[in-house]
C-alpha cells in the first residue's frame, strides 16, 4: 500500500488533523470537494486503537458515497494507505476530524 507524508495526518490534543491534499485523491475527491462534503457532515469517519500486538498503531477509515480509505499511523509515525475495516464496522457520522488549512476558501 502507498507510503504517505508524515505530517499528512496531524494529531493535537484530541483532535486529529488531516492534509485535504493527501486525503481528497484517496476518496477520488478534488480539495474543493472534499472540503464541502467534510462542512456537510457527509464524510464519516472511524478510529481505532491498535491492542495486543498492535499495540500503538492507529487506523483512520474514511468514508463517503460508497467509498472508503484506510490510513495507518505506525508506532513510529510512518503513514501508510492499509485494507479498511468491513462495512457493518460503524463509522461516526458526521466526521469529527479537521482539515488543514480548513480555514481557507475551497480550491477551485
Amino acid at each position: 500500500m502507498a507510503a504517505l507524508p508524515e505530517n499528512a495526518i496531524q494529531f493535537e490534543d484530541n483532535d486529529v488533523i488531516v492534509d485535504a491534499e493527501v486525503l481528497a485523491p484517496c476518496l477520488a475527491l478534488s480539495v474543493a470537494w472534499l472540503r464541502e462534503a467534510m462542512d456537510a457532515g457527509e464524510i464519516c469517519t472511524l478510529v481505532e486503537r491498535g491492542e495486543g500486538e498492535n499495540l500503538g498503531q492507529l487506523r483512520l477509515t474514511f468514508r463517503y458515497a460508497g467509498r472508503q480509505v484506510s490510513i495507518m499511523r505506525e508506532p513510529d509515525g510512518q503513514l501508510h494507505e492499509t485494507d479498511p475495516p468491513p462495512p457493518e464496522r460503524r463509522a461516526i457520522r458526521p466526521s469529527i476530524m479537521k482539515l488543514i488549512n480548513q480555514g481557507h476558501a475551497p480550491d477551485s
